[in-house]
């Protein structure tokens, strides 16, 4: 995680709210409303104190009565009213938030996102996002309401007396700023590493649930099972620190609260003993300062709270400014399909070389084969077509356009792009054909399916085309996630299709029928297949062999 300063963190986060701010602001408003209310009660009660025991009082009791209702109401409406409005915030800028999350991980995929933790970025989107609504609905507009009943009371006490209105400001000071800064940093990088263990332990439960048949069939259990309590205990003690964290803050903050209510105190005692002050200004002054200080403990609760909060938006943050392998292009040539070709092309993972001055040309119309052994660079190849990742040297052309320099949504217009393992959607198989174009008919669905030997299977299912497929497709077998693939394929029926091993979870019989479909095409179509199976490359007008990311 990219380590960031508190201030840049909240700043970010704060500039989220802009598009509510008016909303803030009459939340801001209303808080201030109502803390104004709360504490006036209280001290209309000195006033009213004052007028029965005769001394000198600015109100009458008769006049504190009708107050104290009056505020009561309004403090209840104001704070109603202002809780919505944090709580209308917090939900609508989560949702921001969760927007731009989704829009970051699509410009991120796939590149950047082979090899994470799915667990890891399945916290960060669920439960970092979710822990960002403490920090809108309770941390924004209370830090604002504390600063300007901060700078109201000590105005108020100070009318009665300067040197007790100081006493005051500086109790605010430092239950409102010097606590919480002082236990943020006592917590150092509690909250980061808990954050990042939560995440950690996510990603394992996740691959611990995908991984059950396998730990079953070897006897792996008592194992997993030790490592998630290990994980779990390591979790445990983190939050455990956390918990001592926020019980040494409210124990400090409720003792300096007592510590300057005592100060005040004397202090006004000495004063009015001096002569300097009034009964009725002591009184006032002590009772004010001690009914005021409730925007500041909500401030000095942050001190801890606070952490967890930017530990969260820190990661949120990570994803958001990562920046892409491959930026889409939006101001590119759109184009048609008229034939693609590869020239001089290299490309590495890193310091493995994939491909090494790769040149392959793809007439329009043909089918064109590739085959090779695990690793010699083939489904890289596609993945180059697709312009998901970028060529270190050489140039990717299609229709006699440098790949860089096209529109990217037309070039995913004009490619079909069918992976081995195909990822579904738990949805209907309807659904899941349809995402290739989410406007087709349900007869044109049927047609796809029909091309991909998927039809007759799918009208032997109780629900027929309504049937659940069940979390990542885990109902079906891998042949019949596989003909979905390619029904999404036909479906989207785009001029060239790019078939990475589209037949090697079928038997014999099905994938007859299915290059049968793609011979059928005739000159509509081009296809790049890429297959180790003989059977396959039979159907192709040319094929090549490619070793060690070389053509031969």
């Amino acid at each position: 995680m990219k380590k960031r300063s508190a201030l840049s963190v909240l700043s970010r986060m704060i500039g989220l709210v802009k598009p509510l701010a008016g909303a803030m602001f009459l939340a801001v408003i209303l808080g201030i409303g109502g803390f104004i209310c709360a504490e006036f009660i209280t001290i209309m009660g000195g006033y009213a104190m004052l007028d029965v025991l005769k001394f000198e009082s600015a109100f009458s009791l008769k006049t504190v009565c009708v107050c104290v209702i009056v505020f009561a109401v309004l403090r209840a409406a104001c704070r109603c009213s202002e809780q919505y409005l944090n709580h209308y915030i917090a939900f609508n800028v989560l949702a921001i938030i969760r927007g731009r999350v989704f829009g970051a991980l699509r410009r991120l995929c796939p590149a950047k996102l082979e090899g994470r933790d799915k667990g890891d970025l399945i916290s960060v989107i669920t439960s970092d996002i979710e822990l960002l609504e403490v920090f809108y609905a309770h941390t924004v507009s209370p830090i604002l309401i504390a600063a300007v009943m901060t700078v109201i009371m000590t105005v108020f006490i100070s009318i009665q007396s300067l040197v007790l209105g100081l006493i005051a400001l500086c109790g605010y000071l430092t239950v409102g700023i010097m606590i919480p800064v002082g236990i943020y940093k006592l917590s150092g990088s509690t909250a980061d590493d808990l954050r990042a263990q939560s995440g950690q332990l996510s990603a394992f439960v996740l691959d611990n649930l995908r991984g059950l048949d396998e730990t079953i069939q070897y006897g792996a259990g008592e194992h997993r099972i030790g490592d998630l309590m290990t994980r779990s205990e390591s979790l445990a003690k983190q939050q455990e620190k956390m918990s001592r964290n926020i019980g040494m803050n409210s124990g400090i903050t409720n003792c300096t609260i007592l510590i300057y209510g005592l100060i005040m105190l004397f202090a006004a005692i000495l004063l009015y003993n001096s002569g300097t002050i009034s009964f009725s200004q002591m009184l006032i002054s002590v009772i004010a300062m001690m009914s005021s200080f409730g925007p500041c403990v909500a401030l000095a609760n942050l001190g801890s709270v606070l952490q967890n909060t930017i530990a969260a938006g820190s990661r949120v943050l990570d994803i958001l400014d990562e920046q892409p392998v491959t930026e889409d292009i939006t101001n590119g040539s759109d184009i048609g399909f008229d034939g693609a070709a590869a020239e001089n092309v290299t490309f590495s993972y890193g310091s493995d070389i994939v491909l090494e001055d790769f040149t392959l040309g793809i007439n329009k119309g043909s089918i064109t084969g590739i085959v090779g052994r695990s690793g010699s660079g083939k489904s890289t190849f596609l993945k180059l077509l697709m312009r998901f990742w970028k060529t270190e040297k050489g140039k990717m052309i299609v229709s006699g356009t440098d790949i860089n320099n096209i529109y990217t949504a037309s070039l995913r217009r004009i490619e079909s792009y069918v992976t081995q393992d195909t990822q579904l959607f738990h949805e209907t198989i309807e659904y899941n054909v349809k995402i290739a174009r989410l406007d087709a008919t349900h007869e044109e669905v049927v047609k796809a399916c029909k091309k991909a030997s998927l039809h007759e299977f799918i009208m032997t299912l109780p629900d027929g085309y309504e049937t659940q497929v069940g979390e990542l497709g885990d109902t079906l077998s891998g042949g019949e996630r596989q003909r979905i693939g390619l029904a999404r394929a036909f479906l989207h029926d785009a001029p060239l299709m790019l078939l990475d091993e589209p037949t090697s979870n079928l038997d014999s019989l099905n994938e007859a029928v299915i290059l049968k479909s793609l011979l059928d095409k005739g000159e509509e179509k081009t296809v790049l297949l890429v297959s180790h199976r003989p059977s396959t490359m039979r159907i192709c007008d040319v094929s090549y062999s490619v070793e060690n990311g070389r053509m031969s």
